[in-house]
């Protein structure tokens, strides 16, 4: 009986040790907020929302994106998302609108309050392209929903390309981050015109 306690024991110390030896910590990366240069008058009141982000199975998550075909997609190796991307992606859109001081009032769903439109962004490629060389590129389609009537004010395809400069998992996010960035900063100077 104690020689077969000795043994799971045994067992059981050199599984953890295994997993513990196993596990390789993950470079994990956020998206920097977008501080758009806007010209646009101040929109006396109106208040935005800022939905969920859409996004295909691949996009919808942790994983950092790298596509090396057409058809042909892996996930960038030893590193992370802060968070699903939708939810990056949301928060930095979030961010960029208010950090404008052109509105009202900016918020996401369920922050309660009484909205005049909603931006809705279903993000359509966000990956480091490395089939003609090593580039980020993002690419969000955008509607602006006049909450008042549930009709489509205006919609556009914002995209944006940033080439890698350098080598490592740092390097990748960083063109990423400018791709966005630049999306981001197109996106809001165009909302505001709409809206």
């Amino acid at each position: 009986m104690v020689n077969s306690r000795t043994t799971v024991a045994a067992l059981l110390m050199v599984l953890s040790v295994s997993a513990c030896a196993s596990t390789k910590k993950l470079d994990t990366f956020d998206l920097s907020s977008a501080s758009p240069s806007v010209t646009s008058s101040k929109k006396q009141g109106r208040q935005i929302l800022i939905a969920a982000p859409s996004a295909l199975k691949a996009l919808d998550g942790e994983n950092v994106v790298v596509r090396s075909g057409p058809n042909s997609i892996s996930f960038l190796k030893g590193a992370q998302w802060a968070d699903r991307l939708p939810n990056i992606v949301q928060s930095r859109l979030a961010q960029a609108f208010e950090s404008t001081g052109r509105l009202g009032g900016v918020g996401r769903p369920g922050d309660g309050l009484a909205i005049d439109y909603q931006v809705i962004s279903e993000i359509r490629t966000f990956n480091i392209d490395a089939s003609a060389g090593e580039t980020g590129v993002v690419e969000i389609a955008i509607k602006i929903l006049n909450d008042k009537n549930g009709t489509v004010r205006a919609s556009r395809v914002f995209r944006s390309t940033s080439p890698v400069g350098g080598t490592g998992n740092a390097s990748y996010i960083a063109a990423l981050d400018r791709a966005f960035d630049n999306a981001t900063s197109e996106i809001v100077t165009w909302t505001l015109s709409v809206i």
